[in-house]
């Protein structure tokens, strides 16, 4: 994920998809037969704002299929965001006149994602994508341009809801859903598990120990951070991917994954002179100073996946 991104998608993402799949499949089957796990959806209604069918994810599937899926999902969010665990995911599903309206999620957790089991290449439906606005939307007077008119393709990203697609978003960003038009079968709907990464901490795969860590980041490090960063509101996430040798050496640091933006008013706005400040070359800094970490030796190496939140 580059470091200008707020959105991630990944093709192929669950080997379990096609079971899942035909999991829901099986249960609309045949719409004469009265079977109790038919009876699970709730009618989810708030005006002009959310309309769709949903269920708890983990009780809709099979037990063990489900959680195969589910350790992945956790996984891939400890390795890439340094997010411990998801949210209990939702499975929505979207009919005709179904939608989500502009809205951003800030309390659930760092990142979103939409996780498609939808036949997108067949869809008999219009509509179903997942609805950004672009960061040149959000500052858009900076980046205003008298005389140039705007579209809809210039103001927002729409992301398709393909069949096996993870998508990943910073839910800060105002998003939403578009409106589904076209079927009345659940079947051919939109199907989607969705919910946050949430709880960032370091996770570490390797015999070096989160003590270790803790105690490294402490030995000033931190406290370095914080000087930079005092008097800039910030708010966002920041991920580092470190490598550990056997030798306690570290031989690599790199950003995985930023969310973090200045919040508030621009101190440049009332004082011209004022030098901006930089997250990229915060970002720099930190990776370097950690490259001259040494910690005590192990059998084998040690890769770290570092979250680091910021809040004004």
């Amino acid at each position: 994920m580059s470091l200008n991104k707020n959105l991630l998608t990944i093709s192929s993402f669950a080997p379990e998809a096609r079971a899942l799949r035909k999991h829901f499949e099986s249960r609309f089957a045949n719409p004469l037969t009265v079977r109790p796990d038919r009876f699970v959806w709730d009618y989810w209604n708030v005006p002009d704002q959310y309309l769709s069918l949903r269920t708890p994810a983990y009780e809709y599937f099979p037990n063990k299929l489900y959680r195969q899926f589910h350790e992945r999902l956790v996984l891939w969010g400890r390795r890439t965001l340094g997010c411990h665990d998801v949210s209990p995911p939702w499975l929505s599903l979207y009919i005709n006149g179904c939608h989500q309206n502009w809205h951003a999620d800030v309390p659930h957790g760092p990142w979103a994602f939409v996780y498609s089991l939808t036949p997108w290449q067949s869809r008999k439906f219009t509509g179903g994508e997942t609805l950004m606005l672009k960061p040149s939307t959000l500052t858009f007077w900076e980046s205003f341009e008298p005389g140039t008119a705007l579209e809809q393709n210039q103001i927002m990203t729409k992301v398709p809801a393909r069949f096996n697609q993870l998508t990943v978003f910073d839910p800060r960003v105002p998003h939403g859903v578009a409106r589904v038009d076209g079927t009345m079968n659940p079947l051919e709907g939109r199907l989607v598990i969705h919910g946050w990464f949430m709880n960032p901490r370091p996770y570490i795969e390797g015999p070096l120990s989160t003590t270790e860590l803790q105690k490294k980041m402490k030995e000033g490090w931190l406290d370095q951070i914080s000087e930079r960063v005092e008097g800039h509101a910030l708010h966002g996430l920041i991920t580092l991917r470190l490598r550990v040798q056997a030798s306690g050496k570290v031989s690599n640091c790199v950003p995985l994954t930023c969310t973090l933006k200045p919040v508030g008013p621009s101190d440049s706005f009332y004082n011209p002179f004022a030098e901006p400040f930089s997250i990229r070359s915060l970002i720099k800094q930190m990776t370097a100073e950690a490259l001259q970490w040494q910690f005590k030796k192990h059998k084998s190496s040690s890769e770290i996946t570092l979250p680091l939140l910021f809040s004004p």
